[in-house]
């Protein structure tokens, strides 16, 4: 019989803070929205006891969520505006979205697999969170007539940034990519596009799930 006491929720939200500040995220916007955001409310399943685990984590159709340092160093590295409009590719938990949904004025989501759409939809609903927009689509097309926005955030491993994506993006805007084989670990590629090209900045070593085109069967 275990007789070690459980952690309070305010205990397990310091020490989820704190991974993340040892991790390097260090924006004060970004940890407040995550502060926000119950990561447990997106991990279901046999895997719900892990949520504040620095850990990423399977969820339906064959997909993972991200673990928070991840997600904390992807949206730092994002640098949202509040009046930005974001594309994020990659639904997933719905988990990124949420927390970009608190640093920017709407986000715009897509994702393949129609079941992630609806349960992250649902999710979406039960926090109140009114400015995000969740899409079934081809991702890797993004969603040209909601085009240009002023970031993007792939959370889907690309061989190269997506063509479609660079173009969707206004001049002066972000566009954060893991880029790489799938089967190795990528490099977090980090696009800003200026009035005569697009620079690009390699973050960190990351590994996703790779994008695929074309819609998922679930």
């Amino acid at each position: 019989m275990n007789d070690e006491p459980q952690d309070s929720p305010a205990e397990r939200k310091m020490r989820f803070l704190f991974q993340l500040r040892s991790r390097g995220v260090t924006d004060p916007r970004v940890l407040e929205a995550m502060e926000g955001i119950d990561r447990g409310l997106f991990v279901r399943g046999q895997f719900a006891d892990r949520a504040y685990e620095d850990t990423p984590l399977p969820i339906p159709c064959g997909q993972t969520i991200s673990q928070p340092s991840v997600v904390g160093l992807m949206t730092q590295a994002l640098s949202v505006g509040p009046r930005d409009t974001v594309l994020e590719v990659g639904t997933g938990s719905g988990y990124q979205a949420a927390i970009l949904s608190g640093l920017c004025r709407r986000v715009y989501t897509v994702d393949r697999h129609r079941r992630l759409v609806q349960e992250a939809e649902a999710t979406f609903r039960q926090l109140g969170l009114h400015n995000i927009i969740a899409q079934v689509g081809d991702g890797s097309r993004g969603l040209p007539d909601q085009a240009p926005f002023d970031r993007i955030l792939v959370t889907a491993a690309a061989e190269d940034p997506p063509g479609p994506l660079l173009a969707q993006l206004k001049i002066g805007g972000i566009m954060v990519v893991p880029v790489g084989q799938s089967d190795a670990v990528q490099t977090l590629i980090r696009v800003s596009r200026s009035e005569t090209g697009f620079d690009y900045d390699e973050l960190r070593q990351v590994r996703f799930v790779p994008l695929v085109e074309g819609l998922g069967q679930t």
